[in-house]
């Protein structure tokens, strides 16, 4: 989870300086809209963003959200799962639904001589879903498979057994998928309630690109989602923080550990945001210009990759890393990421090294604006993370205006290398086992 949200900053703080004509669109019902319009093909995308997420999930039914999404494409209204994929595919219409700890999230795509009856559709998935007995105990088994080889990743293990340290009985201290017994348990009434909770208009963000006006948008949102409660489910509290520096082993047979490591980070609506961001590219997540990079494969050739990432989720934040080694060797590369972390949070960085992560963040990597669903994502993205509709104009202003001190600053204030927790997963020479 913390990987994939990693992934979605990088591309928001990674936008091109170039000028995007969002509008905002709001509904005759009163729901908001970021738009980009692009009638040079006739075809639309939508991306649909409900705050919430599998953090929704009540006590005991651990493993409910993440389910009732994967079915929402499995039969609706008077359609079972082989009609509903039928109707689809004959209107060339294409839809995802996905479940994170924070977020649940629906894409779609459609040809303009299709869009009525592709929203309708897709308004069926989402507002008359049928959670046939048949086809809960098909994703059921899906879901318990995924949990079955889960279990035999060290990766995987690694993950789990930190979150469950950091952040006990919250959600974000167990996997969204449920445990085999949470997800065995779950009954057609717990994915119906399930549904209510997460799946509200209170808490949905939506960016559209494509062949659409903001005058055909706003009917269109009160079609699609106006079916949904007003309300959900009560958010989640802060989780708490329960992991002190130091560092658990998890015996697994393998001749490679892998080690996740991290401490409490920043929340993104932190002023120093864009500085910790840039911090954390120098740190570990620049790739093979990164210092972790060479400090632990490139000088001591312990690993194939080490890296970082800021996790600023809605009830807790993190900087996180990973790093697998050979059991002989991961112990070493342990104590060299802590001092680096140590030298970093002491010493600082550079001019240069700012300089360079700076022509790097604005220009080496920009994003590449490839389809419309691409964008549609972006759009909801930037709405659901609190950037304001000029952030793709503005965004490399806020990367240039990040100074050394300032940066040198956060970096002493967020790396704590004696809060630095490692889980390390394998058999590692001449470390032992903890929790």
């Amino acid at each position: 989870m913390r990987v994939c949200l990693a992934a979605v900053l990088a591309v928001v703080l990674s936008l091109p300086a170039r000028a995007v004509e969002i509008q905002e669109v709001t509904s005759p019902g009163g729901i908001t809209a970021w738009l980009v319009e692009e009638h040079s093909i006739p075809f639309a995308a939508i991306e649909l963003r409900f705050r919430g997420g599998a953090s929704l999930d009540t006590p005991g039914k651990r493993g409910a959200v993440n389910l009732m999404m994967g079915l929402l494409e499995e039969g609706a209204a008077d359609m079972d799962a082989q009609e509903f994929l039928v109707a689809r595919e004959e209107l060339a219409a294409d839809y995802g639904f996905d479940a994170s700890n924070d977020t649940v999230s629906v894409s779609a795509r459609f040809l303009t001589e299709n869009r009525a009856a592709s929203v309708d559709l897709l308004r069926k998935a989402l507002t008359e879903p049928r959670f046939d007995p048949t086809a809960l105990e098909r994703v059921r088994g899906q879901v318990q498979s995924i949990i079955a080889d889960n279990a035999k990743d060290p990766r995987h293990i690694a993950n789990a057994t930190f979150d469950r340290m950091a952040f006990g009985d919250h959600p974000y201290g167990s996997s969204l998928n449920g445990t085999a017994a949470s997800v065995a348990a779950l009954d057609r009434d717990d994915i119906m309630a399930a549904h209510k909770a997460a799946l509200a208009r209170d808490r949905v963000y939506v960016g559209v690109v494509g062949d659409i006006t903001a005058e055909e948008l706003g009917p269109l949102l009160d079609r699609l989602l106006g079916g949904l409660p007003a309300e959900g489910a009560p958010m989640p509290k802060e989780a708490p923080w329960m992991l002190e520096g130091g560092e658990t082993v998890v015996p697994f047979a393998t001749p490679q550990s892998v080690a996740v490591f991290g401490h409490r980070g920043m929340r993104e609506d932190d002023p120093d945001f864009f500085a910790a961001y840039i911090l954390n590219h120098i740190l570990g997540g620049g790739g093979f210009g990164s210092r972790l990079m060479a400090e632990v494969r490139e000088k001591r050739g312990l690993t194939y990759g080490v890296y970082s990432y800021l996790a600023p989720m809605d009830h807790a934040e993190l900087i996180m890393g990973q790093v697998a080694s050979a059991n002989a060797t991961v112990g070493e590369a342990v104590e060299v990421i802590r001092a680096e972390w140590r030298k970093l949070a002491r010493d600082g960085i550079t001019a240069a090294e700012l300089d360079e992560a700076k022509t790097y963040l604005t220009g080496a990597f920009p994003l590449r604006f490839d389809g419309n669903s691409t964008i549609a994502r972006i759009l909801a993205g930037m709405q659901i993370t609190g950037r304001p509709i000029d952030y793709i104009d503005t965004r490399n202003d806020r990367i240039e205006a990040v100074t050394l001190d300032e940066i040198n600053r956060v970096a002493g204030e967020l790396l704590d290398p004696e809060a630095l927790h490692f889980v390390i997963v394998g058999e590692p020479e001449g470390m032992g086992a903890g929790n």
